[in-house]
């Protein structure tokens, strides 16, 4: 038997810059994790999820290929990571097995609350982390990233896959997104092996360290929000205001570097400063594409987190799910906390995760 797990993850700044190519965002993997199990079966094939108990999908093998029983199936991403992987495996020549794949979630509360830590991707990872060990493969973590931003790129079709990238690589990283259209290009022309050799164009995946003095905190407001479904939105907005939208990436990627700057130098007062300049940057963007970024429930959040002395802003595409907090560690953070608790925000019990004692490329 097979066990496997991946994290979450937050976005602490860059986000929609972050979906054009080249541009970064910075990410922080979280202390949460999806666990994919395989075990292996000569009978037949299938998935089960402990969030879908009364699910479970089938599927046979009609000369090598995986035929699915679709109906009603909430495993998209899980499918598709198998297939891109096993499209791999047999471009190494290696032969196909049958196997049951079962996936918990910690990513979502016990109760079903989604809290917008990017399960879909972490899943995705934590699968083909998994079927990596069967077929005995072995993966770079760039190479691995790769593998798993083909397999989700193919369901969502939008997105920067930093996400993926978060859970690849663990910590806290800056991820500037690769051209997307280039591998949609070359994706069916270069053999899988091949095409995780190659250097992707844009692509940078970078790890930061976060200052001791500073604390990383995050509160989530009740409401899940959609990424794919906002995303589409601005998108559809842009090129309508073409300077307008430039200005914003410039200003973005201006904001992002200062920020990365700031890990690097270990100087608090220059991330706090641009994770504000961001919530800026992305309130102005909101007001551009008509699209909901900062609710009410999340401006409280960030106002809170204010008048605490913390530098606070909308995580991931917003539109409701977390805010996240950096605050000095000898501020009153059982204060920030209790009174975003009295303004019906619940703080989350999360911190930065790396992985031990493996290798970040």
């Amino acid at each position: 038997m097979i066990t496997t797990s991946t994290p979450g993850k937050l976005y602490l700044a860059g986000e929609y810059a972050v979906v054009e190519n080249g541009n970064p965002a910075i990410i922080a993997a979280v202390n949460r994790f999806v666990t994919v199990t395989i075990a292996e079966n000569q009978e037949r094939c299938s998935i089960t999820s402990q969030q879908y108990e009364n699910h479970r999908v089938h599927w046979e093998r009609v000369n090598s290929r995986m035929i699915v029983d679709d109906r009603d199936n909430p495993f998209q991403y899980i499918i598709a990571a198998i297939q891109v992987t096993e499209d791999y495996v047999q471009a190494l020549g290696k032969p196909i097995q049958k196997y049951h794949l079962s996936v918990n979630s910690e990513l979502d509360s016990g109760t079903g609350k989604k809290y917008g830590l990017g399960s879909s991707a972490a899943v995705t990872v934590a699968t083909i982390k998994a079927l990596c060990q069967l077929y005995q493969l072995s993966l770079s973590k760039v190479q691995l990233f790769k593998l798993a931003a083909i397999a989700h790129f193919n369901v969502q079709g939008n997105g920067s896959l930093g996400d993926v990238a978060s859970s690849v690589f663990g910590g806290l990283i800056t991820y500037s997104s690769f051209d997307r259209q280039w591998l949609a290009e070359f994706r069916d022309k270069i053999a899988l092996p091949e095409l995780l050799k190659l250097e992707w164009p844009r692509l940078e995946i970078t790890p930061l360290q976060i200052p001791s003095v500073l604390r990383f905190l995050v509160g989530w407001t009740g409401s899940p929000a959609s990424t794919s479904r906002l995303i589409d939105k601005v998108e559809l907005k842009k090129g309508k205001h073409g300077p307008q939208y430039e200005r914003f990436l410039h200003e973005s990627n201006k904001c992002v570097r200062e920020i990365t700057n700031g890990f690097r130098q270990n100087n608090s007062k220059l991330i706090m400063q641009n994770i504000n300049r961001n919530r800026q940057l992305l309130q102005s963007l909101s007001t551009l594409a008509g699209v909901t970024i900062e609710t009410p429930q999340l401006t409280k959040l960030i106002d809170i987190a204010d008048h605490f002395g913390g530098a606070a802003k909308t995580s991931g595409a917003g539109g409701g799910d977390c805010g996240i907090v950096l605050i000095e560690a000898n501020y009153d953070i059982a204060g920030l906390q209790a009174a975003w608790q009295r303004a019906g925000i619940e703080p989350l019990n999360l911190a930065i995760y790396n992985y031990e004692g493996e290798p970040s490329d």
